[in-house]
């Protein structure tokens, strides 16, 4: 999702880290529906402080290490209790047909991140984050204690 071109230009060019901007945009725009829901996030690759970091309440954010997160989707799939429940969002034919094959639905990333949905994400904030000079020193500080071990 994060390499979809919609996507992409949706989020601010100064971005380093479009995993981070989908987290993000997830969070501020409720896309997950209902509060109740339970939310998973998942990556490839290893985890990330900054992104471990944002997992709060019911959004969980999980890496596939070596695995692919197309593999990690399906075992997911194949161990909660109610896969009918879940809906899985992929342009990946065959995470997609696994999850029918499971009963989950399945959105298109195009469903998900409409246009419209987009266009209002970036006056949410995303475009810019904006911090008083106190508070950029304080998370300097922080990131050089953990980076810099």
């Amino acid at each position: 999702m994060t390499h979809h071109p919609k996507f992409i230009r949706a989020i601010p060019k100064k971005s380093h880290d479009t995993r981070l901007s989908l987290v993000e945009l997830i969070k501020s725009r409720r896309l997950c529906g209902n509060a109740n829901n339970l939310v998973w996030i998942v990556f490839d690759g290893y985890p990330d402080r900054l992104i471990e970091r944002l997992e709060k309440g019911r959004l969980r954010i999980v890496f596939s290490y070596s695995r692919s997160a197309d593999d990690k989707i399906k075992r997911i799939l194949e161990l909660i209790d109610r896969p009918r429940n879940a809906v899985v969002v992929s342009d990946d034919k065959e995470v997609s047909s696994f999850a029918r094959i499971m009963h989950a639905r399945t959105m298109s990333i195009e469903e998900f991140i409409k246009d419209d949905v987009l266009g209002k994400a970036s006056k949410v904030g995303l475009d810019e984050i904006k911090a008083s000079y106190s508070q950029m020193q304080k998370i300097d500080e922080e990131l050089k204690r953990i980076w810099l071990k």
